[in-house]
């Protein structure tokens, strides 16, 4: 099995019961009220993006923010999603999917 990012994500479309495919994603660290980038990913045909980050890269504490352009996607009410969370353990992984439906999403730390 090969090394992930420290920091993985995925979309499951509700709406549809599939992941969604295609969705670019942008992770940055938040710093000093602005955003430092970070990597860059598209969703694959499983709905991941598990090459956000080298897997050997060394996460620091901070807050992070995972930025979705679901507009590219689906033609919903939401087009893009941001997501923020705060790292503190430096040596753990980070999973934060996205559930979106046309109309809402939701999301949490995954494992």
């Amino acid at each position: 099995m090969s090394a992930k990012s420290p920091i993985t994500t995925h979309v499951l479309d509700t709406a549809a019961g599939r992941p969604a495919i295609g969705v670019p994603v942008h992770l940055s660290r938040v710093v000093d009220g602005g955003a430092e980038p970070l990597g860059t990913g598209v969703t694959d045909a499983d709905g991941r993006v598990t090459d956000l980050l080298a897997p050997d890269h060394a996460l620091v504490a901070g807050v992070y923010r995972i930025a979705f352009e679901v507009g590219a996607y689906q033609a919903g009410f939401y087009p893009s999603v941001q997501i923020e969370f705060r790292v503190e353990g430096t040596d753990e992984h980070y999973h934060v999917p996205l559930l979106l439906s046309p109309y809402g999403y939701s999301t949490y730390r995954g494992s």
